[in-house]
């Protein structure tokens, strides 16, 4: 009697259950530390296949970082393009539209976001011309639609002092996507770690307060 044929999953979702993988070994280990056997372990699934559908280790962690960034990108485009047809642009609005993408991903365990974090902040921090091509790659777009927008709404505020408190708002927004519980500890429990809103609103008040004080005076 024949065997059955060994049955090997589609081939989206095999990329699905690599590129899960890979982002909890990438940010576990950093790239260097992480290797294919351990991605196709976790993934359970025959680490030559990471070679078939990705081309590279290098391939898969671009493509680690490229899905999620699509999704928060996209993300903070809709949000833009509805204040605008709400009228409803403000530098808080702005702010917001910035920072609850990538927050609220990496406080939602049910997207594996506080993975994706600790990769994108050492990606982001990262000086080596892997991170530089990659953050440029797949953020500066988005970035300048951002440096743009604040430029619009602050009067008085230099190119140069945009991009500052662009940069300001990502390091922040980046710092608060994992729930680390360091709040709680240095407050002995009185800040919650886990209020998305409060969170969110009080880095947007901060940070727009930030903003409008480099803003030169008229006159």
């Amino acid at each position: 009697m024949a065997r059955p044929a060994e049955q090997r999953p589609e081939r989206g979702e095999a990329q699905e259950a690599f590129l899960d993988a890979a982002e909890v070994v990438f940010a576990e280990s950093g790239f260097h530390g992480a290797t294919t056997r351990a991605i196709a372990e976790r993934a359970q699934a025959n680490a030559a296949l990471i070679h078939y559908y990705f081309g590279s280790k290098e391939a898969l962690y671009e493509a680690v970082v490229a899905r999620r960034a699509g999704a928060i990108n996209d993300e903070r485009r809709t949000r833009i393009a509805a204040l605008h047809a709400r009228g409803a642009v403000t530098l808080e609005t702005i702010l917001e539209a910035l920072l609850r993408p990538t927050i609220a991903l990496g406080r939602d365990p049910s997207r594996g976001g506080a993975h994706y974090a600790r990769l994108l902040g050492h990606a982001a921090s990262g000086t080596d011309e892997r991170s530089r091509r990659l953050t440029g790659a797949h953020y500066n777009a988005i970035a300048r639609v951002f440096i743009a927008e604040i430029a619009a709404i602050v009067p008085g505020l230099s190119p140069e002092d945009t991009v500052r408190g662009y940069l300001n708002a990502v390091a922040i927004g980046i710092s608060l996507m994992a729930p680390t519980g360091r709040s709680q500890d240095l407050s002995d429990g009185a800040l919650r770690d886990d209020d998305l809103e409060e969170i969110i609103g009080q880095a947007v008040r901060f940070l727009a307060a930030g903003i409008r004080a480099l803003a030169k005076p008229p006159g």
